[in-house]
């Protein structure tokens, strides 16, 4: 048995799952989850370090998945597939163990800088396991940024403006989310900025402090304008974000294949009227913009498979406003028929979304480990 096993970070397999190098990546945990959700192209060998191999696999099924190349063995921790990779090592196989399994996959994120003209700075933060879309927005001459929707790793928000110069001058959490807990007010605390929240957010039972925005008040950062949109209909909290007039942070109101559910604020008995709202954001409130608009939404959607539904981590997710009011079938539906589809949906639930948001409501205090385990798993915030 080898003395050691040599580890593999989550941002090495990304890079490795990236360039589609010929690189096994097998998962031990149990297979229900595995189901929920896997790093792209792993393969399911549940493994207990004491009770050994499971679902009626043996180490010869194990030496002919791994004989084909190198092998990544990942797991919830980074624990039993160290004793799998021992294992594995032992006999003779090219092994290496990624460090802090699935709950470091978790944290993984990519940042994609948008093109802008004049001192305008715009970047997408996407954390790539869960499909959550932040944004930095800047003004490079003024060396001010404004946060919008940082996750719990909110440094990583700090540490990109830092890196184009500039201090974050403000927090903005667009909703009450329900998929992921947000790092705002830990952001703002952390910079002594303000955080920012719809001024309807009150309605919802938050029992923190933080400045009201409200519809069409616009936030400087800079030279730079930041419009506010009330885009009710994913909650009744929901505000979207124009920037320069050019960019929409849509938030859960819009994404690139699809829109957001609404039961998770309204229940499912209040889906029709959260369905209702949402159809008049986008076709009353977004109806003053125009088709060139650049969409910038809060979420692709992240199948059990790890794959984006639209593009590709490190890849800009976003698309004009015209190409979605013409290409996206649930834009083309009249009123009756959106409601339908929208309320009728019956897509699996974020996990643990009720704590979730009674967490970013401020209700619940979390450990940091409870916290982890609370956001594992994909985000399930779209239709």
């Amino acid at each position: 048995m080898p003395e050691l096993l040599d580890q593999l970070t989550v941002e090495e397999l990304a890079a490795a799952i990236d360039a589609d190098e010929d690189l096994t990546v097998i998962d031990t945990r149990p297979p229900e989850s595995f189901d929920a959700w896997h790093v792209p192209g792993a393969v399911n060998i549940p493994y207990h370090p004491i009770e050994g191999l499971g679902d009626g696999h043996d180490w010869a099924d194990v030496e002919a998945i791994a004989a084909a190349g190198p092998t990544a063995i990942i797991c919830g921790k980074g624990l039993s597939s160290t004793s799998f990779g021992f294992e594995l090592g032992s006999r003779g196989q090219d092994v290496k163990v990624v460090k802090g399994g699935m709950e470091d996959w978790s944290k993984l994120y990519d940042v994609v800088e948008i093109e802008t003209e004049g001192n305008l700075f715009l970047a997408q933060i996407q954390r790539r396991a869960k499909g959550c879309l932040g944004y930095v927005v800047g003004d490079r001459a003024a060396g001010k940024a404004l946060a919008v929707d940082p996750t719990r790793q909110s440094h990583e928000f700090e540490l990109l403006a830092a890196d184009a110069g500039m201090v974050v001058d403000g927090v903005v959490d667009t909703h009450i989310h329900a998929d992921h807990l947000s790092g705002g007010r830990t952001l703002a605390d952390r910079c002594d900025v303000p955080y920012y929240l719809s001024e309807t957010a009150e309605e919802r039972g938050v029992t923190y402090e933080y400045k009201p925005i409200a519809d069409g008040e616009t936030l400087s950062v800079g030279d730079v304008d930041v419009e506010v949109l009330a885009a009710p209909g994913h909650t009744t909290d929901l505000v979207n974000l124009l920037v320069d007039g050019r960019y929409l942070l849509s938030a859960d109101a819009l994404f690139v294949e699809s829109v957001g559910r609404t039961e998770l604020e309204f229940g499912e008995g209040g889906a029709e009227r959260g369905a209702e709202l949402l159809y008049e954001t986008l076709h009353e409130r977004y109806a003053p913009l125009e088709d060139d608009v650049v969409v910038l939404p809060g979420h692709v959607s992240v199948d059990a498979d790890g794959r984006f539904g639209a593009g590709k981590p490190g890849e800009l997710v976003a698309a004009p406003l015209g190409d979605l009011r013409a290409e996206l079938e649930l834009f083309s539906l009249d009123r009756s028929a959106f409601v339908d589809r929208v309320s009728g949906q019956t897509s699996e639930k974020p996990p643990n979304y009720e704590v979730v948001i009674d967490a970013n409501r401020g209700i619940l205090d979390l450990e940091e480990e409870e916290a982890t385990g609370l956001e594992l798993g994909p985000n399930n915030c779209a239709v």
